[in-house]
Parts: C-alpha cells; structure tokens; sequence
C-alpha cells in the first residue's frame, strides 16, 4: 500500500510541473489517505507483535 501511496505522489508532481491542477490535487488527497492507512496498519502490527512476544 506504501508503493501506491508513492506512485500517486509520484503522479501528481509529474502533474503539477505540466500544470494539470486537478490531477495533480485528486492524486495527492489519494495518496496522503493511503499513506495514513499504511501507517495505521503498520502501528496496528507492530503493536500486535509486540503482545505476541509477551505472551
């Protein structure tokens, strides 16, 4: 999920620099809410992991 979060940031600078302002502005908004979602999920595992090791 992180790669696809990259890949629309990606897109919308190559968007912005050719001055396509609202790609450029749907790409971001999709990749900032796929980047909180991986970190989301990446928190979640990590304290998941951590329990398991406790137990």
């Amino acid at each position: 999920m992180l790669h696809y979060s990259v890949v629309f940031l990606v897109v919308a600078l190559i968007a912005a620099v050719f001055g396509f302002g609202g790609i450029a502005a749907g790409a971001v908004e999709i990749a900032k809410i796929l980047f909180f979602i991986f970190a989301i999920m990446a928190i979640v595992s990590f304290v998941a992991g951590l329990m398991r090791q406790k137990n």
